[in-house]
């Protein structure tokens, strides 16, 4: 996905989730994991997609007097061994590596990449979408194929299936890689974001709030030091722990209780950094106060609307316009619908008093939507 960040891949998924759940249709994912990617890149390979994507032959004699001559050592408690030749693999750490990396792959796999979100190639995480597990399982075998024609390694237990059965009558289709049967997962963490079978977000929130607790563990010492000023714990709160917490909350489809979730992890938190508990009867708007930190609910509903913005903005060909924009044909059955990510939008803007058409002025329109924390 050429320029094009991990939200927006995140953002694809989730929406035809969302989509395909309403009218009831499934999806089959594939969630293709290589092997030691960077170090399995025969140097071959690298200088042909050099020529193949038409790298001019200054850069080119550069990366290979970068790569001329590559030695290593192995240091253990025994000792240091001799230098070893390295003739295969990426530069672990370079600045240039990843580039490099997106350039094989995409001179190896142009002719089978589909269009955007049905097929999505983010670094080394592939996915493989389409509507017929068998068509899925075509793509995946192909795909398998030309990787390992040229040296790279489909992981066969960390390649994932996700079958997102929203029809309820059809059964999974088992995906193979030379016989060895995909674990179908109920859910898959993509990009940091935990993408569900059933469509929902419960999960990928407490996924997110969990994440939050591991930052905070490592901060502990610092947050909960009584001797540290409080506004200066709160400053680590706001640019450590809550941006962790709301990593991917502007593709979420929210409801009431995991706005509640997300309070209320929030405020157990601000407590411990006070050193307070519920039973000093101490109010919340008091330690938001001390802490200078605005409601974390109120910050993702200003970065859900920064993130509609962004994507109004966009040309229609866009792969997240697209998404947004898609009609997928079914019907959407009895029962009240499914919330989705655009009523969520629609709410944010009631509450905020913007418009659709405000979104065009990109300046204008962060202004009216920001939360800012107190001052």
């Amino acid at each position: 996905m050429p320029g094009r960040g991990t939200t927006d891949a995140i953002f694809a998924l989730r929406q035809l989730c969302e989509k395909y759940k309403r009218v009831h249709k499934d999806l089959h994912m594939v969630f293709v994991d290589l092997e030691k990617a960077y170090d399995r890149v025969p140097r071959e390979v690298l200088w042909w997609a050099l020529k193949m994507k038409g790298m001019p032959g200054k850069y080119v004699r550069l990366v290979r007097a970068m790569y001329r001559a590559s030695r290593t050592c192995v240091r253990s408690a025994a000792g240091t061994t001799g230098s070893i030749d390295v003739a295969v693999g990426l530069h672990q750490g370079s600045a240039l590596s990843p580039y490099l990396f997106l350039l094989i792959m995409d001179a190896l796999t142009s002719d089978l990449q589909d269009e955007a979100p049905w097929c999505m190639l983010f670094a080394d995480d592939i996915v493989l979408v389409g509507e017929e597990g068998i068509e899925v399982q075509s793509r995946l075998t192909g795909w398998q194929r030309r990787l390992e024609s040229v040296g790279l390694k489909i992981s066969r237990s960390k390649t994932e299936y996700l079958c997102c059965d929203f029809g309820g009558l059809s059964s999974p289709v088992p995906m193979s890689l030379d016989g060895a049967i995909l674990p179908i997962c109920s859910d898959v963490k993509y990009l940091g974001s935990l993408i569900q079978g059933d469509g929902g977000i419960d999960r990928a929130v407490q996924h997110r709030i969990n994440a939050g607790w591991m930052k905070w563990r490592q901060v502990t010492a610092t947050t909960c030091d009584p001797r540290m000023p409080i506004r200066l714990k709160g400053k680590i709160y706001k640019s450590i722990i809550r941006p962790v917490v709301m990593y991917g909350s502007e593709c979420w489809a929210v409801k009431k209780k995991d706005e509640n979730r997300l309070h209320a992890n929030e405020m157990r938190m601000l407590r411990w950094m006070c050193g307070v508990t519920r039973m000093d009867k101490i109010r919340n708007e008091y330690i938001r106060g001390s802490l200078k930190v605005a409601p974390v609910v109120e910050k993702v509903r200003g970065s859900r609307l920064a993130w509609f913005g962004h994507v109004m903005r966009r040309n229609e060909s866009h792969v997240t316009k697209r998404v947004l924009n898609m009609n997928v044909e079914g019907h959407t059955g009895r029962g009240r619908p499914n919330k989705r990510w655009i009523d969520c939008v629609k709410s944010d803007m009631r509450m905020k008093g913007v418009s659709m058409e405000m979104t065009a002025d990109r300046e204008e329109w962060n202004k009216k939507i920001y939360c800012a924390d107190p001052r």
